[in-house]
């Protein structure tokens, strides 16, 4: 067993620690678990540019009340050197449905008290967007919310947000990070609350956040003939349990079928598997409840409340999952479309993607006359965009294929609240003219072209798998392939060093985004092909990306399993 490792362990049976702590350690320690003890203390939880997020846990690598505290400190002690003309600095927090996570939220409260600041705490669980929201509405200057969004109940998660209501972004993302590296020990943190620094927020505030939403309703008129339309959502033992159904309420659907098993909050998410609305089985109860009612649309969220995966009837009339660009695609077409009908578009407006995500949207905006914007991945992207532009242009909406949506420019992180409503008010819109969303997104096929994408994910746990994942990284970077699936490659684009390079005549253009650890390989028949290693989980993610020309909606099934068979190829080139 490593040294050092015993050493880190050992540190945590001080004084600064409580008994049960010094407890697990001293078990640890007795018991001799080699990997246990490597694994909890090999290494300092990393905060990275989006904060924290890890297994829950004793230990310098876990999720707990010291590693969140550090963190908090250091984060507190940034924003005061940032803000020092503040006297009383404020910050906004919320936390999830996970394990821990209202003792993780009063501890970053407690800290931040402590520290001179005044707090608003959400009284109990909610979405995260609600949380960005708050930090405008209440004019913070910080913002944490507690959540590991979709990820396995073993896990917790600490994000930062900045004082425009987005995700930390250079240079307050590494600056942040070297004030948190300051923190060394528990007893450099201030976990003594000063209670009357601290402000509870309750349900007065969710009624002014779910009155901006409903601002965004292009079609109410729709909704009115169709407001009884079968709907059901599902919030996955998160924290949408609450907002969805009332949003949904407020932009006048009267027909919202829950799913009470689902409905129970709960960090351990008995019923799935994965609390992910990307995964087939996290919707198997609310596909069930769908059956049996005869609904017509199937939402359903993560914990957090962020992101949002959705089920459609085909023309067979059984329930097909859209994956999140299909259903990015059906959003932007819905917002810029209506916008172009109610007048609203003055040759000012654009939208936002992220460069994993269909260019689909890209074709639809160009068509219409709205910019577009292509952002690394990650909405704290998208939402910069919106803060360069606030004042100048106006933004429509925009996403990302991980199943994330914003309209409006009052929240700035992905917001499923709120893509709730305005995918249900799109398919009152869509049946206003005798179609289903299934049967409006071949149309847009069949206008725009069929791009088709698969995403597939290779786990790579533990310590071990985050060497193999950089081996990866390094390997395709040093030697790329010339050819995939008997396409030649055409460009190379390699985010982290900011190169596009033209494979033909080996010519270079500068990429105008920020260094990223992503690499995209571009096939001569138009394919497009992403890796990156995840930010917040142990995987290392290969998107592809290609398009058929459609005919008719007739050909439908035909060029969907030909491209289906060939992104699986080109899948398994990279999966040998």
């Amino acid at each position: 067993m490593s040294i050092s490792v015993v050493e880190k362990a050992k540190n945590w049976l001080t004084d600064s620690f409580d008994a049960d702590t010094r407890k697990e350690v001293e078990i640890l320690l007795k018991e001799g678990n080699e990997k246990a003890l490597t694994e909890a203390f090999y290494k300092d939880l990393e905060f990275g540019t989006g904060g924290l997020r890890g297994i829950m846990g004793t230990g310098t690598n876990r999720m707990n009340i010291y590693t969140v505290g550090m963190a908090t400190q250091g984060l507190a002690n940034y924003i005061k050197i940032n803000f020092k003309d503040i006297e009383t600095p404020k910050v906004a927090i919320a936390h999830d449905c996970r394990n821990n996570s209202r003792l993780f939220a009063k501890t970053v409260a407690n800290i931040f008290s402590a520290n001179g600041f005044y707090v608003f705490l959400f009284e109990s669980l909610r979405p995260t967007p609600e949380l960005s929201f708050a930090i405008r509405a209440f004019k913070c200057q910080v913002g944490v919310v507690i959540t590991a969004s979709h990820n396995p109940k073993e896990y917790n998660g600490f994000k930062a947000y900045w004082n425009d209501g987005a995700q930390l972004i250079a240079p307050h993302d590494t600056k942040v990070i070297d004030e948190v590296r300051k923190i060394t020990d528990p007893s450099q943190v201030q976990f003594k609350p000063v209670k009357e620094n601290i402000e509870m927020v309750g349900e007065e505030f969710d009624e002014i956040y779910l009155e901006q939403l409903k601002s965004l309703s292009l079609s109410p008129e729709s909704v009115n003939r169709n407001k009884d339309m079968k709907i059901v959502f599902t919030p996955i033992h998160g924290t949408g349990v609450d907002l969805v159904p009332k949003v949904l309420k407020k932009y006048g659907f009267t027909n919202i079928i829950n799913v009470p098993e689902q409905d129970i909050t709960d960090g351990n998410f008995p019923t799935v598997k994965s609390p992910n609305p990307e995964n087939a089985d996290a919707l198997e109860m609310a596909l069930s409840k769908a059956e049996e009612t005869n609904a017509e649309l199937v939402m359903a969220t993560d914990p957090d409340a962020d992101r949002v995966g959705i089920a459609v009837r085909d023309r067979d009339g059984k329930f097909l999952l859209l994956n999140g660009n299909q259903t990015g695609a059906i959003l932007i077409y819905y917002l810029i479309r209506r916008w172009k009908e109610l007048g609203k578009l003055k040759n000012k407006e654009y939208i936002v993607k992220t460069i994993v995500t269909s260019d689909l949207l890209t074709d639809i905006a160009e068509k219409y006359g709205v910019e577009h914007f292509d952002v690394l991945t990650g909405f704290k992207f998208i939402a910069d965009i919106i803060k360069q532009n606030e004042g100048k242009k106006h933004f429509i909406g925009g996403g990302e294929e991980s199943y994330g949506y914003l309209a409006g420019e009052f929240v700035r992180d992905k917001d499923a609240v709120m893509a709730c409503a305005l995918i249900a008010e799109a398919a009152a819109w869509a049946k206003d003219q005798d179609k289903t969303l299934y049967e409006l997104l071949i149309d847009i096929y069949v206008e725009f072209g069929f791009y088709k994408e698969k995403l597939m994910n290779l786990e790579k746990q533990g310590k071990e798998g985050a060497e193999e994942i950089l081996k990866i990284m390094h390997d395709l970077r040093e030697n790329p392939p010339t050819e995939i699936n008997g396409s030649k490659v055409t460009f190379v684009k390699d985010y982290k060093k900011s190169i596009s390079l033209n494979m033909e005549n080996n010519k270079s253009e500068k990429i105008e985004l920020p260094s990223s650890n992503v690499l995209q390989f571009v096939l001569k028949d138009g394919t497009k092909i992403t890796v990156r290693p995840s930010g917040t989980e142990p995987k290392i993610k290969f998107y592809v990306s290609s398009k058929g020309e459609l005919l008719s909606a007739a050909d439908f099934e035909q060029m969907n399993k030909e491209l289906d068979n060939k992104l699986e190829k080109i899948l398994k080139f990279f999966n040998k």
